[in-house]
């Protein structure tokens, strides 16, 4: 896939990271678990995340990781009950309570969602109303947020289409969800997403459910938009070759916590907790044609039992019996990353 984004990868990278605008979301400690008692799913236990305004950060790990509720828990979609949030604060553009978005008000977190914070689903055919028009369902955004109505609504609507790639006409305007194509879907869930020019974009493995072609595609359109108005984007995914063309930051995910966060060359060159580099090891490759594929044994916990200690610890070749005991706290180390392990620098068994 490197070619195919190579320069969406270039002008990302080009950015470096740190060096775009303000903080546009912090997450801080963030505790989330679903039921009580003994059968209570811890699905996220300390989530500490930063995105800045034009950076692409990615958060990558295995399904059931955690990737998906801490996206949700940003929007305010999470349903609570059966959620429970535990701990912690999501800020957006601020570092107080007035900034908490746990702390909103349900019609504050309606202002805000859509307008200021917008979110790419992984399947579009889900989640738009297959009895509403591709039009009236941008518009609706227009005018919830925007006020627009009538003529200047429509226009408006056809204007965002045709930045998304499907032309200034109305046929895509006035067709059902059904009429369109899966590609074509998902830019119209990236149209109704950008329409109001939020400064943070959530996508959730938005490219997963297409085809390869249209999976460059997508991923071209969302590295333009991002240049073109300047977003924070949180890229969900497990796929790490598209996370190497496209991210700034990366941080790697496991059992509900961040185990490794840095910039992607850090990430992908020299990556340190052992987490990270099975995972990278496992990606499969020309390179290694002949060579017995890497995987990791085992499977990842189930959140209702987790292990004590590092998680990782069963499945980790370089655990040791203080793994099994303590949680590794996250230790800041050279350049912009950190990571959460007792044996980073431990030599790799043969």
């Amino acid at each position: 896939m490197s070619d195919r984004v190579n320069d969406s990868k270039n002008s990302g990278a080009s950015r470096g990271a740190g060096s775009t605008g303000g903080t546009v979301l912090k997450i801080e400690n963030l505790h989330v678990s679903f039921g009580e008692g003994e059968t209570r799913a811890r699905a996220v236990r300390g989530i500490d995340l930063e995105i800045h305004r034009g950076e692409l950060h990615a958060l990558v790990g295995e399904s059931g990781s955690g990737k998906t509720v801490t996206s949700t828990c940003v929007l305010g979609l999470l349903p609570t009950p059966p959620a429970i949030i535990e701990a912690g604060s999501i800020y957006y553009k601020g570092h107080d309570h007035e900034g908490d978005l746990l702390q909103f008000s349900e019609d504050k977190r309606r202002r805000t969602r859509g307008r200021e914070i917008a979110m790419v689903f992984q399947e579009p055919g889900k989640y738009l109303n297959p009895a509403l028009r591709v039009g009236e369902q941008i518009m609706e955004m227009l005018r919830l947020h925007l006020g627009f109505r009538g003529e200047a609504a429509e226009q408006r609507a056809l204007e965002i289409l045709e930045t998304v790639g499907l032309g200034g006409n109305r046929r895509v305007l006035r067709s059902f969800p059904h009429e369109l194509s899966g590609g074509m879907k998902q830019r119209v869930m990236i149209a109704i997403a950008i329409c109001c020019n939020p400064s943070l974009l959530i996508a959730d493995e938005p490219t997963t459910a297409l085809d390869v072609t249209l999976q460059m595609q997508i991923l071209k359109l969302i590295m333009q938009l991002r240049h073109k108005f300047d977003m924070g984007i949180l890229f969900i995914s497990h796929d790490l070759a598209v996370v190497h063309d496209i991210a700034d930051r990366v941080s790697v995910i496991y059992a509900g916590k961040i185990v490794e966060s840095g910039s992607r060359d850090e990430i992908f060159n020299s990556p340190q907790h052992p987490y990270t580099r099975l995972l990278l090891a496992s990606v499969p490759d020309a390179a290694k044609r002949g060579k017995k594929l890497v995987t990791i044994s085992g499977k990842v916990p189930d959140a209702e039992h987790f292990p004590t200690g590092c998680a990782f610890h069963p499945r980790c070749p370089l655990a040791e019996k203080r793994c099994a005991d303590e949680q590794p706290p996250a230790e800041k180390l050279d350049g912009s990353r950190s990571a959460s392990c007792f044996c980073l620098g431990k030599e790799w068994p043969a």
